[in-house]
């Protein structure tokens, strides 16, 4: 009787002991967040600023401003990467914090354009950042991302075509092939097709080839089909029509669309998320 009580009041302690820390590690990283929050409280305003200043001129204007369009994109672009710069600053000088994984979660994002930086900066942490739950969670992430970064070998998949037929990337191994994921309800995407289109009509007998992936919704397949006629893509598509849930969008890391991955002869990425003019430079490049 006396073991059993004493159990029982270890066990008590125990958990009161437990529930102070998680208290204590609570309110450290409430205080580790506020300060993330106050060393990129300049960087958000000027964001926040460029913003409503590019609302409020295109309400004063009786059309459309795509010219204005443009400037704030560029605008916006060249701030982001301010406050991207700042989170990063904050990771190297809190390698100790867990609010530093908030910053690093942040710097990843969807379309990564240094993930080996990035994984540098994860192992740069304290063992005990990288080995929390959330430390965890990034670290596979990163690890996902390398395996499609610029220099990977591209992960091998296989879908059906507008056929039904299965179509491998394998079948493309001795030829650059542009792996282009889009959707037919994908409004970007739209737009940026007639750019793919000249793209593949000034390269296709210059061993260059495309394969547009789909991740169009179930059952959406007359949409797809409808836009892949309406906008002139010529060339391969594939699609398992399970939208976000595509496996080969999974595979690839594919958390935005458009987005895309040229790949050489021998299957290694050489170049990804070629919009617009780039993706013409790029083959010319390659190809001329």
């Amino acid at each position: 009787m006396k073991n059993t009580i004493l159990l029982a009041l270890a066990c008590c302690c125990g958990s009161m002991a437990s529930a102070r820390q998680a208290i204590t590690d609570t309110a450290i990283l409430s205080a580790q967040k506020q300060e993330l929050a106050a060393f990129l409280a300049d960087a958000d305003q000027r964001l926040a600023t460029c913003q409503q200043n590019y609302y409020d001129a295109q309400k004063a204007k009786a059309h459309y401003d795509t010219i204005g369009l443009g400037e704030w994109r560029y605008q916006m672009k060249k701030l982001k990467q301010e406050r991207k710069a700042r989170e990063i600053a904050f990771i190297q000088q809190h390698p100790d914090y867990m609010a530093s994984l908030d910053a690093l979660k942040d710097v990843v994002g969807y379309l990564p354009e240094d993930i080996a930086r990035y994984k540098s900066l994860y192992n740069g942490l304290k063992k005990n950042v990288r080995q929390s739950e959330a430390g965890v969670r990034l670290g596979k992430v990163i690890d996902q991302f390398m395996t499609v970064r610029v220099g990977a070998v591209a992960p091998a998949f296989a879908a059906p075509d507008t056929s039904g037929h299965m179509v491998q990337l394998s079948d493309y191994r001795g030829k650059y092939v542009l792996v282009d994921f889009w959707a037919s309800w994908c409004g970007p995407c739209r737009e940026e097709n007639p750019v793919v289109v000249k793209a593949y009509q000034q390269f296709k007998d210059k061993n260059f080839d495309i394969l547009s992936v789909s991740l169009d919704q179930p059952g959406k397949r007359a949409d797809w089909m409808k836009a892949i006629e309406k906008d002139g893509l010529t060339w391969g598509h594939v699609s398992e029509l399970k939208f976000w849930d595509s496996e080969v969008a999974k595979k690839y890391m594919v958390k935005s669309i458009p987005q895309n991955f040229l790949i050489d002869p021998k299957g290694k990425i050489i170049a990804k998320d070629l919009r617009g003019e780039a993706l013409i430079m790029q083959l010319e490049r390659l190809l001329r």
